[in-house]
């Protein structure tokens, strides 16, 4: 079976309050002289106390096109996977040598040579390596990183494979642009990459049996489930213009959780002889407010059993695909679930789409 053998987050350097987000958004964004308390409100009840961002505050007005904030994110993806990456196989007490597959994830900017082909000389891995890029998932793409991570491994039971992720979605900001659906991503939206290693079930790794996010302690998978919702394809994803990423942002979403996700998580784990009651941590990405409210009233959880994804939400906002691993990361490292119970990590993005991952502890 797959075993998680470390998860490392990485944040960029430049870390802003809620309140100068939000007056760099006003200035760049509504009129001269427009009334702000729209804004203000939505930025408010993102409940994010604080972001990182790619670039220091004051060059956001300064992007001039797609071009530029493109450029911009393939140097800050390129140093924080190579940091992200390094960190992970560091935890798994692994070299760049050992890793067979490389999995790369955005939906926030586009590379080719894709990021994972400029990282693999500096990491030092190996020429033979198998790289695959990923463009389009969003969100949900931590998830169903890791999920196809175990696909491969299952084939390929002595190998090491990483996801990295990287997402900066402030580099998809648009001057001038009033709508609320760009009001709201830019309430909830952080940069943050992150990097997950994985080893087959006959990998051994120099932890193997210590205890914690690293080394050999974390979970395994045990089986995946995705779902692509008919005529969802508007509720979430990016319009390309000349512009860039113009963020589409249906208010619809959480009520698709609240009417799909029981049926779909009970579906899930009945096949594997377990209930909802069974679950010792449950690990979401955190969507947003809304978003999390709808995933723990569709499945009935407890007060706090989410405490995990809304504390990241509020430090470091919504990470899309990076956000789940970070919450991933938090769970193995501040509030480790009882050995052998399990647990669901769980992620919904464009299509509109969730993927569930049952886990091991």
């Amino acid at each position: 079976m797959t075993r998680i053998a470390a998860v490392h987050g990485v944040l960029p350097p430049h870390r802003h309050t809620q309140r100068e987000i939000t007056d760099m958004v006003a200035r760049h964004c509504l009129p001269a002289g427009a009334d702000r308390r729209v804004l203000d409100r939505l930025h408010e009840g993102a409940r994010v106390r604080s972001r990182h961002m790619a670039l220091p505050l004051d060059r956001y007005g300064g992007l001039d096109g797609f071009g530029a904030a493109n450029d911009a994110f393939i140097d800050g993806a390129v140093e924080l996977g190579a940091e992200a990456v390094t960190g992970a196989l560091r935890g798994a007490g692994l070299s760049p040598r050992d890793v067979d597959l490389l999995i790369f994830t955005s939906v926030t900017g586009i590379a080719a040579p894709s990021v994972d082909a400029l990282l693999a000389g500096r990491l030092g891995l190996r020429p033979d390596v198998k790289r695959l890029p990923v463009f389009g998932l969003g969100c949900v793409a931590g998830a169903a990183g890791i999920a196809r991570l175990h696909d491969y491994l299952l084939g390929r039971p002595d190998d090491v494979a990483v996801l990295l992720s990287v997402e900066l979605c402030s580099l998809t900001f648009q001057r001038a642009d009033a709508s609320l659906a760009q009001l709201i991503a830019t309430a909830l939206f952080g940069d943050g990459a992150a990097a997950v290693v994985a080893c087959g079930a006959r990998r051994h790794t120099p932890g193997d049996g210590e205890s914690g996010g690293g080394g050999g302690g974390g979970p395994t998978v045990v089986a995946s489930r995705s779902h692509l919702y008919p005529d969802t394809e508007r509720l979430l994803g990016w319009d390309i213009s000349g512009s860039g990423f113009r963020v589409v942002l249906d208010p619809a979403v959480p009520d698709v959780v609240r009417k799909n996700l029981a049926d779909d998580v009970d579906g899930f784990l009945t096949d594997h002889g377990l209930s909802r009651a069974d679950v010792t941590a449950w690990v979401s990405h955190a969507g947003g407010p809304k978003v999390l409210d709808a995933v723990a009233e569709a499945l009935d959880l407890p007060d706090g059993a989410l405490a995990v994804s809304r504390r990241s939400l509020a430090e470091v906002g919504n990470l899309s695909s990076a956000s789940v691993l970070h919450v991933l990361r938090d769970t193995l490292t501040a509030a480790a679930p009882p050995p052998g119970t399990p647990g669901v990590l769980l992620a919904m993005g464009p299509g509109f789409c969730t993927e569930l991952v049952l886990l091991r502890w």
